[in-house]
């Protein structure tokens, strides 16, 4: 068995494949206070509740893009799996070519999993979306290779940004409204966040298909609010919620092959 972890600036993703199939997933928050033994128990106690021998696993592949939890968790895995992880971009290369640019950036390990994965399930050329802690939208040519993307605040981000900054307003939950139009604080607010939000993301969407030129890019999506802006605009073809997941476990493939 495989287990990789997706780690994010809000939550850590685990997942446990035996082959392709996924068996198992769960979630923790982003903690840097946490021990590595807390980690390591929440593990065993995962694994047990599907039935696995966290001894069955042969590796251990890591994405992050929160470096202040990685020692933990790398000794964690270390103790509790008996696994020293293969992290991407340090030990494994995500495999995924540049348009020629003047920059030598490179994508976040997640950007980078979801964006391999989306061109091995779907095929390109491809708009990839991940709606998490930022929001970020990447572009794929027909031929495989990055062209570019763009990066904007999460709306649970905008959200809690507005609440904090202001006396008056309260906080709101993350569901659509009915209309634009709203005679309370809180239809206002999840009206201008929400349908502002899934608006800004349609102009994105279109601007980055008319750059890349071609008209039968397919756009995918993933990540925590995925599912809501999908469900309510007709420009997202895909939602694929174990994308990154996916991502990580053809990358760690495709380097043992």
């Amino acid at each position: 068995m495989l287990l990789v972890i997706d780690v994010g600036n809000t939550n850590m993703e685990f997942g446990v494949y035996r082959g392709e199939e996924l068996v198992g997933s769960f979630r923790l928050m982003t903690d840097a206070n946490r021990t590595s033994d807390e980690l390591g128990l929440w593990l065993c106690q995962y694994f047990q509740r599907f039935g696995l021998e966290l001894g069955q696993v042969e590796d251990v592949v890591i994405g992050s893009v929160a470096p202040q939890v990685m020692h933990t968790l790398s000794r964690a895995v270390q103790k509790y799996v008996g696994k020293t992880p293969l992290v991407l971009d340090e030990v494994l290369d995500p495999g995924l070519p540049y348009v020629e640019c003047d920059s030598d950036e490179r994508l976040g390990p997640d950007r980078a999993a979801a964006d391999i994965a989306a061109i091995a399930k779907y095929g390109a050329p491809l708009v990839v979306l991940d709606f998490g802690t930022a929001t970020t939208l990447d572009a794929v040519s027909r031929e495989g290779v990055y062209l570019g993307g763009c990066i904007t605040a999460g709306v649970q981000v905008s959200i809690d940004g507005l609440f904090q900054k202001t006396a008056l307003l309260p906080r709101v939950e993350l569901v659509k409204p009915d209309t634009v139009l709203s005679t309370t604080a809180v239809g206002q607010i999840q009206a201008g966040a929400v349908l502002g939000y899934i608006g800004a993301i349609e102009y994105l969407i279109r601007h980055a298909k008319e750059e890349i030129g071609q008209p039968d890019t397919k756009v995918v999506a993933t990540g925590g609010l995925s599912r809501l802006v999908a469900d309510n605009t007709e420009l997202i073809d895909v939602v694929d919620p174990q994308l990154v997941l996916d991502g990580l476990r053809i990358i760690y493939e495709r380097a043992r092959r």
